[in-house]
């Protein structure tokens, strides 16, 4: 900037302004530099703001679903139950002469095995029972390791499910996780042409001691689709299926 400053003889001297150096100097830019930061900073929500009306937001992070209720999910998982009539082999490693493809769980609940004549299978998981014949092959074979698979399975009583009645074939069925009342009709094949399969009945106990009786409707659920009626099914339930009146 150029100004111009009397003199003392009449005469106008142009000057300049003096700029400061140095020192001076260095705190002016530095104050600048912290004004246009400010500056920056206070424009960010503005800028997200415009951003958003664009794309109609920013995008939330995804979350785990959540049921109706509100309830956390849980999975369950329970080891199968080796019950009697069962069909288990018994694999010892390295050991062949000691190995058996094919062993029936007795009605009492025991099978027997080369070296070991009477064990309990019934109620114990195959894993529970496997660690059991290594300890009785303890004695004869140094660090036995034992795999127990279950080939067919029945299970226990209290985790079948039961059809009687006017089935095509009624037969007690092993329990598996959400079994449905469809499931139990596709394994009996059907009802008899006598059955009054609207009139039909599952007879289940709970927990603490009580029965409880659900009435179900099983040619609306068979022959007519009614999906409404296909109950879940628990362990040890009882399918009463009554024949018609005429």
């Amino acid at each position: 900037m150029i100004q111009k400053r009397p003199e003392q003889n009449g005469k106008h001297v142009a000057s300049r302004t003096a700029r400061p150096t140095g020192a001076a100097a260095g705190t002016t830019r530095a104050r600048r530099g912290s004004v246009a930061a400010i500056r920056l900073v206070a424009a960010i929500p503005l800028l997200l703001a415009a951003a958003g009306c664009g794309t109609g937001g920013l995008p939330k992070p995804a979350s785990a679903p959540k049921p109706a209720d509100g309830t956390a999910v849980t999975v369950a998982s329970e080891d199968y139950i080796i019950g009697s009539g069962d069909s288990l082999s018994v694999f010892v490693y390295r050991n062949p002469d000691l190995s058996e493809a094919g062993v029936a769980v007795r009605p009492d609940g025991r099978i027997s095995t080369p070296l070991i004549e009477d064990i309990v299978a019934a109620g114990k998981t195959p894993t529970q029972l496997a660690r059991e014949i290594e300890q009785k092959l303890a004695k004869y074979v140094q660090d036995p390791n034992v795999t127990v698979i279950v080939r067919n399975f029945i299970g226990p009583s209290d985790r079948q499910v039961r059809v009687i009645g006017e089935a095509a074939e009624p037969v007690a069925i092993p329990y598996r996780d959400h079994m449905t009342l469809l499931d139990v009709m596709i394994a009996t094949k059907g009802l008899t042409k006598y059955a009054s399969g609207n009139r039909a009945m599952i007879v289940r106990l709970e927990p603490e001691g009580k029965q409880q009786t659900i009435k179900v409707r099983l040619s609306d659920l068979i022959k007519d689709g009614d999906i409404s009626q296909n109950v879940e099914m628990k362990p040890g339930d009882t399918l009463i299926i009554p024949q018609s009146w005429f």
